[in-house]
């Protein structure tokens, strides 16, 4: 299944904060997230994509690299680059790893600033 319009990979720019690869990975992350790239939803070849986003062919290659290691795409020889049935859910998790630590590290600084744990989840319940 894949989805239906253009993929929005920009903005990509070196004018942008973070390395070119990053952008693309988060791009990609993004485009998943939002369900226009769809498990089993093919990715343009590195070559169309470098093409398309004017960097090399090394940055493509980098990016859809990590992505792979870390479980969001999959690579078949001779047939592509494609969304991994559990790509959405590894994004997912990692957003609620993000989000753990973030929350840990409020607490922990919390704590040093002289609050209580009634204070910490006022101000928490507060944000919610």
């Amino acid at each position: 299944m894949t989805p239906r319009g253009p993929l929005r990979f920009g903005p990509i720019s070196p004018a942008a904060p973070g390395p070119l690869y990053e952008q693309i990975v988060s791009a990609v992350k993004r485009e998943i997230a939002a369900g226009r790239l769809l498990p089993g939803a093919p990715l343009p070849s590195v070559r169309a994509l470098a093409a398309e986003l004017l960097v090399s062919l090394i940055t493509i290659k980098r990016a859809y690299e990590e992505l792979e290691r870390d479980g969001i795409i999959y690579s078949r020889q001779g047939l592509g680059t494609f969304v991994a049935d559990t790509g959405a859910d590894e994004i997912a998790r990692a957003g609620l790893e993000q989000a753990r630590e973030s929350m840990a590290q409020a607490v922990r600084d919390g704590r040093a600033a002289g609050l209580s744990d009634k204070d910490l989840i006022d101000s928490l319940k507060k944000e919610l």
